[in-house]
């Protein structure tokens, strides 16, 4: 079900501008000219994500619309074409998401980030620690104002116990002054354990000093605001943290991700493997390594072309999601795959890989209305002690033994083969 916009503007031509902007971003449009339009359609309707609003409309010149909206406790963005500072405080004393001068075509670019924030900032967690509730009820308003999910601590102690609580925190801002662990301490210990791609931190204080922002900065801080602070400069110096954390998330996704099926590639395998397996290792968890290959997968290529080799490629990793959801699953290059699984015992590891198996051979893959059968090789180590890329030779050696021995099957590493 998509979101509703109210769209509240007189002008045809802007409201056609901002009603593609919605489009584009999934939203169901409903536009209103007038203040009475907009009474009248609130009186029946208050199902709104968000509205964006004209400042001055044929029968409201000096925003009456606005609180009009906001009576309704639908989260607003104030187009307008004053700019002067008195219409800006008026606007600001207001529980508005946010204003855009309708001074050129940068408006609408900036008013398209501002309603994608609205739609996803509820996926970023911040975590607000001051021990004057006064002061962190004012900054969690100012949050859920653009919709991002919010937890409070009251002092540093507090916030790193909510840290080990929510393993979803991507921000903390936190006041210099407190009791028990203050910020510039709580910064440290933060940075201690988590580094600046997971985590950002804003340091704030209502101390006139300037060395504050260097003592954050230089404590492992990303940022830092003085009290009273503009809300207009909170909002730019939050979204610019989060965003850069996004960006840092989408480059290592990327980094870590093979491009066309969407596991995870040889490195970022290897590396994760690695530590799962100690971790098994020690807390004594059956295990297994299993290397994957697709039978005859050159001749896929060969007879139907690359986009149809493409295709194999991403439904065999659809399969691998579906049967080992639990597993850590990888594309090792070309159609050769990888999966480390744990489990109950040895039979239930090795009969989860053979019904993998056994369903790719018993199904076919439609490319360009043409159903292709393949099968798949597997080898496979179990609760080796080994070092991981010994394991990984061994499960190797395991694969080569299935393609030698007829394929479309899994062979233990180790165990003799019949005849």
């Amino acid at each position: 079900m998509s979101q509703r916009l109210l769209v509240v503007e007189d002008s045809k031509p802007i409201a056609t501008v901002i009603k593609q902007i919605a489009h584009s971003l999934k939203f169901e449009v409903v536009i209103a000219t007038t203040l009475a339009e907009v009474e009248d359609i609130l009186s029946a309707d208050t199902d709104f994500f968000a509205a964006t609003i004209d400042y001055a409309l044929p029968d409201a010149l000096d925003g009456e619309a606005i609180a009009c909206v906001l009576s309704h406790g639908i989260p607003s963005i104030v187009m307008t074409g004053k700019m002067d500072d008195e219409t800006r405080q008026k606007i600001l004393s207001q529980p508005v998401i946010d204003y855009i001068p309708k001074e050129n075509s940068q408006a609408f670019l900036y008013l398209k980030r501002v309603l994608h924030w609205q739609l996803t900032n509820d996926q970023n967690t911040i975590l607000v620690v001051d021990d004057s509730s006064a002061a962190r009820n004012h900054i969690v308003e100012l949050l859920k104002r653009r919709n991002f999910t919010v937890v409070t601590a009251n002092n540093g102690v507090q916030a790193l116990e909510k840290l080990a609580q929510h393993k979803n925190i991507k921000m903390v801002i936190t006041d210099l002054e407190m009791p028990e662990m203050d910020g510039i301490e709580l910064t440290n210990e933060i940075r201690r354990i988590y580094t600046r791609e997971q985590l950002a931190v804003i340091g704030i204080s209502g101390a006139t000093s300037g060395i504050h922002s260097a003592r954050f900065i230089k404590n492992g801080a990303d940022d830092f605001l003085r009290k009273p602070f503009c809300p207009e400069e909170f909002y730019c110096r939050i979204t610019q943290n989060i965003e850069s954390l996004n960006n840092i998330a989408k480059i290592q996704h990327a980094a870590n991700t093979d491009y066309l099926t969407d596991l995870a590639n040889r490195r970022a395998f290897f590396h994760a493997a690695e530590l799962r397996i100690k971790e098994y290792i020690q807390k004594k968890v059956p295990y297994c390594l299993a290397m994957i290959d697709i039978d005859f997968f050159k001749k896929v290529n060969d007879s139907y072309g690359h986009d149809a080799g493409d295709q194999v490629l991403k439904v065999i990793a659809l399969y691998m999601r579906k049967h080992f959801s639990a597993g850590l699953t990888a594309r090792l290059g070309g159609e050769e795959f990888a999966v480390l699984l744990h489990g109950i015992d040895v039979d239930n590891l090795y009969n989860r890989l053979d019904d993998f198996r056994r369903e790719i051979s018993v199904s076919t893959i439609p490319v360009g209305g043409v159903p292709i059968s393949i099968t798949l090789s597997l080898g496979v180590i179990f609760d080796s002690k080994d070092k991981f890329a010994k394991q990984m030779n061994e499960a190797d050696n395991a694969l080569y033994l299935a393609k030698e021995n007829g394929r479309n099957q899994v062979v233990i590493s180790g165990a003799e083969l019949e005849d």
